[in-house]
């Protein structure tokens, strides 16, 4: 049989039309206008700014898209995709501004589609961020059946003065605060899957694997306006000692007293795979979604703050020489 058309070569064009015209139709605040163009944008309001810095990030959400297939829900992994990148820009003091998604299939489900991209409005939603664009690909040669993969991108501005890490201000003795997960997020899944394997009609642990990463912008940015936080690091892949020890200067180490209340999908995963409490640490964030550095005289004014705001804190140990 000939290949006489593109859709007869596996790629459905109208499919992808159809997919911008249900984002347009979501008709949510924090879709651009612009959507379906060959590029987007955003008006920038520079009055505040002396010397505004331009930050980029991108980031996927890995294997956990194998959860998302074996329990048939997606609508949670677009969140994911939109909080691994701007956690990453409002821990470096930047407000996020404009998001972009990938989405490469092998082929176009349209049901599968609409799920991701309702998780990924939903998540520019929480961020206070604009999903300016993005590009859907149908690949059928590269993605077998309906695998598919993501990929997200966001844009951030900060005022220089303001970005973070400060490294000349932080010494031992400084405190480090945190801001609780809510599971696992979106890092070292390959690990827990294999850890917790799949057992039909009993999907409770891998329903928790699926819990979407929180997005900590409105949270982190209140923290950011008391000028009071020196440092903050997103708690992603490699675990909360690695991820933390980016933002610190060299000569300060940080000392965790490992005491707060770790969620129970950890103990799940380290009892059922028989996963050394080292390897735990070094792969999982265990409880810990962002962590920041604040003089200790400032401990109490920020504890106020989170309170009237209903953020929940944790001081989760201090800055050493080392």
């Amino acid at each position: 049989m000939g290949i006489d058309s593109y859709a007869s070569a596996g790629v459905d064009l109208e499919r992808g039309d159809r997919f911008v015209d249900y984002i347009k139709s979501l008709g949510s605040r924090a879709i651009s206008r612009s959507l379906g163009g060959f590029s987007g944008g955003m008006e920038l309001d520079l009055a505040r700014f002396r010397h505004p810095v331009l930050l980029s990030t991108t980031d996927g959400v890995g294997t956990k898209l194998l959860v998302a297939q074996r329990l048939k829900q997606f609508d949670t992994v677009g969140i994911d995709l939109v909080a691994m990148c701007v956690n990453d820009l409002v821990v470096c003091g930047a407000k996020p501004l404009a998001f972009l998604d990938y989405i490469a299939a092998g082929r176009l489900n349209e049901t599968i589609l609409k799920a991701l991209m309702r998780g990924i409005v939903a998540g520019c939603e929480q961020a206070d961020c604009t999903l300016v664009g993005g590009e859907t690909a149908e690949m059928p040669d590269l993605y077998a059946g309906e695998d598919f993969d993501l990929a997200g991108f966001a844009v951030g501005l900060v005022e220089k003065e303001e970005m973070l890490p400060k490294l000349d201000r932080m010494e031992a003795g400084d405190l480090i605060l945190a801001l609780p997960s809510v599971g696992i997020h979106s890092n070292g899944l390959s690990l827990a899957r294999k850890a917790l394997p799949y057992v039909a009609g009993e999907t409770s642990l891998w329903q928790e694997l699926l819990r979407p990463t929180k997005i900590y912008v409105r949270e982190l940015s209140l923290l950011l306006e008391t000028g009071k936080v020196l440092a903050a690091a997103h708690i992603t892949g490699s675990g909360l000692e690695a991820n933390f020890a980016r933002v610190v200067p060299k000569g300060l180490a940080a000392s965790f007293t490992y005491s707060w209340r770790v969620p129970s999908i950890f103990a799940a995963i380290q009892e059922q795979g028989g996963i050394a409490e080292t390897e735990m640490r070094r792969v999982f964030n265990m409880g810990i979604g962002i962590a920041f550095v604040a003089k200790r005289a400032d401990r109490e004014g920020l504890l106020a703050v989170g309170a009237r705001n209903h953020i929940e804190m944790m001081e989760i140990g201090e800055l050493v020489g080392g």
